[in-house]
């Protein structure tokens, strides 16, 4: 899992938004959909978290499916912090 982080101006004071890219390499349509449910709903939980104006886009492995939901909770919380903290640090510049 991939997860790409932004805020902009032009979004400041809007609710962060979140997108999900789940390709063909993930496997059929029942589990990219499978797939982007999961993360869906882990993102739902988090959401709260994020400051306003960010965008944040989590891109799947091909690998994701076959995890553990527990497991990509912990990956997403991971990864979450380190673009978090990215991106604060290119609004303090």
């Amino acid at each position: 899992m991939v997860v790409h982080a932004n805020s902009t101006d032009a979004r400041a004071g809007q609710p962060p938004r979140v997108g999900f890219v789940v390709s063909k390499a993930v496997g059929n349509a029942v589990v990219r959909n499978r797939t982007k449910r999961v993360l869906r709903a882990l993102m739902s939980a988090r959401i709260g978290g994020l400051p306003d104006g960010v965008d944040v886009v989590i891109r799947a492995n091909v690998d994701l499916p076959g995890t553990p939901t527990r497991t990509v909770a912990q990956e997403l919380d991971k990864l979450l912090a380190t673009v978090m903290r990215r991106v604060a640090s290119q609004e303090g510049h």
